[in-house]
């Protein structure tokens, strides 16, 4: 299934059925009278969040959704029907916004939510609504009210507990392939990640959802590169893992560039918890190793992890790091010393599977 996160679709309420003129013409009956019905009311159109969707791409196929006019009133007092509604089925996470795209109109987080976009014309009186003693056969009824139309926006931000940021290249991928049973792109080439990927992983008791987003680069706010588009869809969730790849020239320029994006972006990004990790460590080893590290520590401010998705180093410290934060619990200390990794701990993400998929996006 592709992936599509923002969809422009025209909406229309049905009309109002129109009131019937109509009198009462039976054998034996001298004064009918006037028995002309109202008309039905035109159909709504409704928004809801229903389960198993995680993209917008039916909308990329119908952009146009009409509802049905309501049924004109008939003789003998009968009523119209009320026009049929039109229901877009979106998933959790869906904002709508007017067609200027910045008003916002609704904010779908939960399944079954529920709201009516457009309302439907109100059907028109029948002839036998206006009857009264000075008026005792009146040969008019009204039309249906107009429905509604609009333009709106859907936009999709995903809803993860986590989300992973950085550089092309950064291992944000891998990562994800590692403690999840998601398979995203991976490839030894930039921008692999085209658009964004949702994972579930599992550490000791707990599981949380994860969301990768293709690689910032400078000036990505300004739309170079694949820009900040998909930044929204780590708006949503309670930490971010900003992972700096350990074959950069300059790792602290390489925090310092994504960091400014986030910054320039807005939203809160830039205040949400971050964990910094030094990601692709198996590349580099000894002084090269701990002096990427130490530089990483004095761009960020915070002691950075250690990870390898290929060897499993510091995996699991992350997961339980990532779990603390999300649940609002102290997180655990930091990363064990590396002569005293403890592999069994590791093995629990492991899970016996060949994670050496390559270090990419």
């Amino acid at each position: 299934m592709k992936f599509l996160d923002q969809a422009k679709v025209y909406v229309r309420s049905g009309d109002g059925g129109a009131g019937s003129v109509s009198f009462r013409r039976e054998k034996f009956i001298e004064f009918g009278g006037p028995d002309g019905g109202d008309g039905g009311r035109g159909g709504d159109v409704w928004i809801e969040t229903v389960a198993g969707l995680n993209t917008l791409i039916d909308y990329r196929y119908q952009q146009h959704f009409k509802a049905k006019t309501g049924t004109h009133g008939m003789g003998r007092n009968r009523n119209g029907a009320k026009g049929a509604d039109v229901t877009l089925k979106v998933p959790a996470g869906t904002q709508v916004f007017a067609e200027d795209n910045e008003t916002l109109l609704f904010d779908l987080t939960h399944i079954g939510e529920r709201h009516r976009i457009a309302a439907g014309g109100n059907g028109g009186f029948g002839n036998a609504y206006f009857k009264s003693s000075v008026n005792q056969a009146p040969r008019h009824a009204n039309p249906g009210l107009a429905g509604e139309e609009m333009t709106i926006w859907l936009r999709l931000k995903l809803i993860a507990d986590a989300g992973l940021i950085g550089l092309p290249n950064a291992g944000k991928s891998t990562f994800l392939a590692a403690v999840t049973r998601a398979r995203p792109k991976i490839a030894d080439y930039p921008f692999t990640t085209l658009h964004p990927g949702l994972g579930v992983a599992k550490v000791d008791d707990g599981e949380f959802v994860i969301a990768d987003i293709p690689g910032l680069i400078e000036g990505a706010h300004e739309g170079v590169g694949i820009g900040d588009r998909f930044l929204g869809h780590v708006e949503r969730t309670s930490i971010l893992l900003h992972l700096v790849s350990a074959m950069e020239e300059d790792v602290g320029q390489a925090f310092r560039t994504v960091h400014r994006e986030l910054e320039a972006y807005g939203n809160g990004l830039a205040e949400k918890p971050t964990i910094v990790a030094l990601s692709q460590v198996d590349t580099v080893q000894g002084e090269e190793r701990e002096a990427k590290l130490a530089e990483l520590a004095e761009a960020s401010g915070v002691r950075p992890l250690a990870l390898s998705s290929v060897s499993g180093e510091g995996m699991t410290d992350a997961l339980r790091r990532m779990r603390a934060e999300i649940a609002g619990l102290n997180p655990p200390p930091g990363p064990a010393d590396d002569a005293v990794l403890r592999k069994d701990e590791d093995a629990a993400w492991h899970d016996g599977e060949d994670f050496d998929r390559g270090r990419d996006e």
